[in-house]
């Protein structure tokens, strides 16, 4: 039996927000799904070369109540990074709040604005611990 990885899928609130943040990431529109009868929009975002592994935003045109409190998400998206110190401190410069810095050089969360949780861990062997992620504490949750 084969089996290829098609997509990630997230609801979200505030399309243009949840975009934006991806974006930050690198992540880049690849294709997009308006469904008037259904009444929602589905992007999709991916890295550069990466098309065939995109994450699929879910927005539902007439919102939805649920989010972000409920759990219809997912557990996480898990992002391999060429260097996490310059990640994390890209997205906090953007007003992203690293909830588990990267204090070993190697793993890192943060929320995206639907509360959905995204892993970040470090391409090859960990960075050696560095100052202000080796001494930061935890903020929220992941």
């Amino acid at each position: 039996m084969q089996i290829r990885y098609l997509h990630t899928m997230l609801r979200v609130l505030d399309l243009q927000r949840t975009m934006d943040f991806f974006a930050l990431l690198g992540l880049r529109e690849t294709r997009r799904i308006e469904n008037e009868q259904g009444r929602f929009t589905l992007v999709f975002m991916a890295a550069p070369g990466q098309e065939d592994t995109p994450v699929e935003l879910t927005w539902n045109w007439d919102g939805d109540t649920g989010l972000p409190s409920d759990s219809r998400h997912f557990g996480h998206l898990a992002y391999g990074v060429e260097n996490i110190y310059d990640i994390c401190a890209h997205l906090q410069a953007n007003g992203v709040t690293i909830n588990r810095p990267p204090r070993d050089g190697r793993m890192a969360f943060i929320r995206s604005p639907d509360n959905a949780s995204v892993e970040l861990l470090q391409i090859g062997e960990a960075l050696p611990p560095a100052e202000p992620w080796a001494s930061m504490p935890n903020t929220g949750h992941w």
